[in-house]
């Protein structure tokens, strides 16, 4: 690490700390040319992968789009947002372990389906009228249908 001060390439590190979450290292170091000291902070940075769309454009993957996903599809439907941001976390972290550098935004609704079909069956029909592009009416038949063969998820007890 080269000084801020002198530009010396030659530091010390004096005393390193971890923060409290337990997510960054600060370190106090000393110029071994200047005798300056100075604080450095160690961090971990996550990149998401890029994300694909149909007509090859390339995005930056925003969990923004992921939360207005589902809030439209779960409009006026009696689902908390604890369990929306629980869905949207796995969502984030299912793209995040796949250690891609990019991934498609039909995988990624796939992943949105999934978590819908868990959080509520109708907001997972509107979800999918819209993303797989329903035509007619045996379209909708079809997505019940398979909606039907889903267990049904256990209702929390309300407080």
């Amino acid at each position: 690490m080269k000084c801020p001060f002198c530009k010396g390439p030659d530091t010390q590190v004096v005393d390193t700390r971890e923060n409290e979450e337990g997510n960054s290292i600060r370190r106090r170091r000393r110029c071994l040319s200047c005798e300056k000291r100075f604080t450095t902070f160690e961090t971990v940075e996550l990149r998401m992968p890029q994300v694909v769309k149909q007509n090859g454009m390339r995005s930056e993957f925003d969990e923004e789009k992921l939360r207005t996903s589902f809030s439209r599809a779960l409009h006026k439907r009696p689902v908390s947002t604890g369990l929306v941001d629980a869905a949207i976390h796995n969502v984030t972290q299912k793209v995040f372990a796949l250690g891609e550098r990019e991934i498609g935004s039909r995988q990624i609704g796939e992943m949105v389906m999934k978590e819908l079909l868990k959080l509520d069956k109708v907001a997972y029909i509107r979800f999918a009228s819209v993303y797989k592009s329903f035509q007619d009416v045996g379209d909708f038949t079809e997505a019940v249908e398979e909606v039907r063969k889903t267990p049904a998820r256990r209702k929390l007890p309300a407080k």
